[in-house]
This record gives structure tokens, sequence and C-alpha cells, in this order.
């Protein structure tokens, strides 16, 4: 985080944020405290610390994320941080807590001596007591989307298109990094959006064609199926797929060429999605060998599980996004 001013930074992010997308001044404000907390917690306590801010859509869902991430030091006890009162800085150690009970979604995962994970989610639509009223649509998806370093916009993006008991996920990575890439991801991710229905090879080809003329992008495309628990994918280049549980761990392969420029005959692959598997697409800024090395983390929230995969694998030298769906709890 640097210094306090880049918490004001965010918190002014955060606050235009809320505004643009329509939040009460309730939850503007609850927001606007979690910022803080979780942005002086990194500064008081951690090394190299993050404050990651996002807004997602989902089936008319609106909500907005804020995502810690540091190297160290990590919580020898969790429970005791996340008390009230607790302190390892001489401060009234209200952070966790309150973080805890401001928002409407909460998880953290921490590992002493390399460091934690926190993630703090805030929904706009409100039922009639007041309370988050959140997607009810059959999956849980989570992702995380940043620069290459030195640049202000991704040039990696996704989107999700739900049809019943199915999920449509694509993933384009632009070539290179970015305004130029960010032009191409765009253009594929609007041929996506003109076309939802279509299958995954379908998605792909419509994306070469929308992107003639651009620089390119690899573009990864995974029909999810709830009803019938299959995976249907289709990409080209170097979008790379997982479907992982605790007892399986199979790849989803995209052939090479990149939409837009040169892509062959596109081939789908079907696969069997296993009860409680989750399934993981990620750009090139991860690197290809990667695990869920703990298997707690399996039952995480999906964003944080995507955040996981970003904090330890992330090469560092290009855009970097991780998508995360698995089944809703029912």
């Amino acid at each position: 985080m640097g210094d306090s001013t880049r918490v004001g930074e965010v918190r002014r992010q955060a606050s235009e944020m809320s505004r643009r997308l329509g939040f009460d001044a309730v939850q503007a404000g609850r927001l606007a405290l979690a910022v803080n907390e979780l942005g002086n917690n990194l500064l008081r306590h951690a090394q190299r610390g993050r404050l990651l801010l996002a807004a997602s859509e989902v089936a008319d869902s609106v909500a907005i994320e804020l995502l810690s991430m540091d190297d160290g030091p990590g919580m020898a006890d969790l429970q005791a941080c996340l008390q009230d009162g607790y302190s390892t800085a001489g401060s009234a150690g209200q952070g966790l807590g309150a973080v805890r009970r401001l928002a409407d979604d909460f998880d953290i995962y921490t590992r002493p001596g390399s460091g934690s994970l926190i993630l703090a989610r805030f929904y706009r639509e409100r039922d009639i007591n007041g309370g988050a009223r959140r997607p009810a649509h059959g999956f849980a998806i989570g992702a995380v989307c940043v620069p290459a370093p030195g640049e202000h916009v991704s040039g990696d993006g996704w989107d999700v298109a739900l049809h019943d008991r199915r999920a449509d996920v694509m993933m384009a990575d632009g070539l290179g990094h970015g305004p130029d890439a960010a032009h191409a991801a765009v253009a594929a991710l609007q041929a996506f959006d003109q076309q939802r229905g279509g299958n995954p090879r379908h998605h792909v080809e419509q994306a070469h064609a929308a992107l003639r003329g651009t620089r390119g992008a690899a573009v990864g495309v995974a029909r999810i199926d709830a009803g019938t628990n299959r995976i249907c994918f289709a990409g080209a280049g170097n979008i790379i797929g997982r479907v992982i549980s605790g007892l399986a761990d199979r790849t989803l392969i995209s052939q090479s060429g990149t939409a837009g420029l040169q892509v062959r005959t596109v081939q789908e692959q079907d696969l069997e999605w296993p009860d409680h598997a989750l399934v993981i697409l990620h750009s090139d800024g991860i690197q290809s060998r990667w695990n869920l090395d703990d298997a707690s983390v399996l039952q995480r929230d999906p964003a944080l599980i995507a955040a996981f995969v970003l904090w330890r694998f992330c090469r560092g030298r290009d855009d970097a996004t991780v998508v995360v769906i698995r089944r809703a709890e029912v």
C-alpha cells in the first residue's frame, strides 16, 4: 500500500464506484469503513500489501468486492485476530472484526510466515429487512483481473452468461498489454455478449471474426452445465482451464492460434463436471504449472480462490486474470 495517502485514494475510488452503481448511503458508508480498516491493516502489519477493488454484475445482482493481499507475516491465531480489541500494534484492534460485521460476505485465508488474503463483498440489492439479496442462479463465481505492472488498464477480460442451469464463461487475453490489448479483449467480449446462446466453438469463431483489425487475443470459452454435469470448452491461444476437486484434476485444452489473426478449425472438448469440483480459467499472466497445495482453499469463496492463485502463481510481468466457478450451495 505504500503510505496512508494510498488508503485515501482507494476510499475515494470506492466512493465513486458505489455512487455510480447506485448503492445506498448505508452500503456506501460500510464499504468506505472497510476500505479504511483493511488499508490501515496492511500499512500497520503487512509486507508488500495490495488492496484490490472491483465491481461485478451477475444475473442483475451488483456487488463491490475488496480483496486485501499481503506477503506476510500471516496470522498465527486467526480467531484471536478476528476478535474486537485484539491488536499486535498498539491500536484499538477493531479492524478485522469490524470488517466481518460490515461486509455482506467475508472470507479470510492466512498462512503464518507467508501472508494473508481477505475478502469483503457488499451487495447493492437489499431485501425488505435490509439484508443482502444475493443472486440465486445455481453458480458461485469469483474472479480477479489485474493489469501488468506500470499499466492502468488490463489487456485481459472475462464475462459470464447464465441460462437456466448453465453458465457460459469467456476469457480473452489481448496480445501484449496496455490499451491496444484491452481493445482486443473488449472486442472479443462484445462479440460474446451479442451472440449469447451459441456453443463454445461458435463463440471462438465469432471472436476470431470480430478481432480482425485488432492486435488479436487468446480466447477461451467454457459451457458449464449443472443439468447434465458436463463441461464443454473451446479455445485458441494460451487461456488455460482446470477442473479441480479433492479427487480429480483435469486440464481444459486450448488449441494454438490467436483470434483475429490465425485460428485453425475450432475443436471442442467435453468432459464430466464432478460434484464439488471447481472450474478455473486463467490467462498466461499466471504460471501454467500451479496447484492448490492447501486443501482448505477448495472450500473458500471463489473470489478468494482466484486471489490465492494470483497471490501464489502470478508471473508479475503481464496482465493476469483468474475466474473460478463452482456450484452454489443450496
